[in-house]
């Protein structure tokens, strides 16, 4: 596994070793790993954006599918409609049909899929064992800390934080002048929670690309512009 902070040198740029290879990337196939609130959704968008590759999550992919009413569509709805999850091998059958999708032949990043090591055995074989995994890493603790200082606007939605983005005037959206509020989500009971059950089935994926020598580690208690220039030192541009 390698680690690399905003100052840390790049030791592959665009290589990474499988099974004591080392091939070089020449498609950008990226999966975005970390905890509930380590700030990987952000990143994962800047890199999209910097590298015009597509945003890919599980969520969107069921709703694309349900709205066209595919095959796969149906079948996911089912399943959806009697409050059950979605199956390992159909969410990794609908995953596999969106990045055969042509504006992906560049690459494109998953973002919270994987969720399982099933899911993750499945994907890698499907890939043919290419890709880079980048796990933004950042302590419990500070996650607590940093989705307790989230606000939301209660009339047009805009996302603050007292910390890092605060607004002009407290309590108040810059936007609309609504009142802005502490969710349910950003509570640190709820948090908690979903930490734990991201320890439970998420956090092992990290061991699993650890052993077959594709993750790079960033340290995402950084400031976001550092764990980009990081994450771009990985990816070699």
């Amino acid at each position: 596994m390698l680690k690399i902070g905003a100052g840390g040198k790049m030791l592959f740029a665009r290589f990474f070793g499988f099974l004591g290879r080392v091939e070089e990337i020449t498609i950008m196939k990226i999966i975005m790993l970390g905890a509930p609130g380590a700030g990987k959704g952000t990143q994962a968008q800047r890199i999209a954006e910097k590298y015009g590759i597509p945003l890919i999550s599980t969520g969107d992919i069921f709703r694309a599918n349900i709205k066209n009413g595919t095959e796969l569509g149906k079948k996911a709805k089912a399943f959806m409609d009697q409050g059950l999850l979605v199956p390992d091998e159909l969410t990794v059958d609908l995953v596999m049909d969106r990045i055969s999708q042509p504006d992906c032949e560049k690459g494109y990043i998953l973002d919270g899929f994987p969720r399982t090591i099933p899911q993750a055995e499945a994907l890698t074989e499907a890939l043919a064992k290419k890709g880079v995994a980048i796990d933004v890493d950042v302590p419990d603790e500070k996650i607590v800390t940093r989705m307790a200082g989230r606000r939301a606007c209660v009339k047009c939605g805009m996302t603050y934080h007292i910390v890092y983005a605060a607004p002009k005037k407290e309590g108040i959206c810059d936007k609309c002048g609504a009142e802005l509020i502490l969710r349910d989500d950003d509570k640190p009971e709820t948090v908690t929670k979903r930490l734990s059950v991201y320890h439970e089935q998420t956090r092992p994926l990290i061991s699993f690309y650890a052993d077959k020598h594709v993750l790079y580690t960033v340290d995402g208690t950084q400031n976001m512009e550092q764990v980009f220039e990081a994450i771009t030192k990985i990816l070699g541009a």
